[in-house]
């Protein structure tokens, strides 16, 4: 990990106008170690920044405190507008690598789902992203619904879209709709099966496939 331009495809800290103060946490070592500690067995916050202390060690230079404060900070810190690039850039420099065979007869699929996420119990949280009305105030975490497209080829998300919790599975998938490509292969499961969302996907110039609702 070397300091510098963090750049993934076209995507930069200067093209995003990212402004931050030069400190060991900065938008680098915050990224990478974010990216460690969700693909780590170990999650949490003190293994993450035990990592780092260790890469310190490696390069011979003063080791800072142990306490997870300052990351903790930096990551909330973390420029939303640079993720979402990432997040873009990293999927699409994958499908570029997509070779012939990992294709269905030379089509990208994509496959449509869904899922949901709890947040922290923050003010800003819980009045865009309100906990399920089942649970009592104070007694339950901000939750969102979340709609994705995935490549079948390399897993990587293509898109996704959030929604408070009681958002069905269609209202999401149908704003996913504009990221379709001609001669695409959309896939999902029955709680994208209409007639209706058959014909939109065709508008696109795509095709799908879905497993066919309990009710017709």
């Amino acid at each position: 990990m070397r300091r510098g331009v963090l750049k993934f495809q076209d995507v930069s800290i200067e093209t995003l106008d990212i402004k931050y103060r030069r400190r060991l946490f900065d938008p680098f070592v915050t990224l990478w170690a974010f990216l460690s500690q969700v693909l780590d067995t170990d999650k949490s916050c003190h293994h993450a920044v035990s990592r780092v202390i260790a890469w310190l060690a490696a390069e011979n230079v003063e080791l800072p405190s142990q306490d997870t404060g300052a990351y903790c900070q930096a990551r909330q810190r973390m420029p939303l507008k640079l993720l979402q690039q990432l997040l873009a850039q990293v999927a699409q420099g994958l499908q570029h690598q997509v070779t012939p065979e990992y294709l269905w007869c030379g089509r990208q699929v994509l496959v449509v789902d869904s899922s949901t996420l709890s947040m922290p119990d923050t003010g800003k949280n819980q009045e865009a992203y309100p906990q399920p009305s089942t649970q009592a105030p104070g007694c339950g975490f901000p939750m969102a619904k979340i709609g994705v497209f995935f490549s079948l080829a390399t897993g990587a998300a293509i898109a996704l879209v959030i929604d408070v919790l009681n958002t069905h599975d269609l209202q999401l998938a149908r704003r996913l709709y504009q990221f379709l490509h001609p001669n695409d292969v959309l896939l999902g499961d029955r709680a994208f099966c209409s007639y209706a969302d058959l014909v939109f996907v065709q508008q696109r110039l795509a095709d799908a496939v879905f497993r066919n609702h309990w009710r017709t």
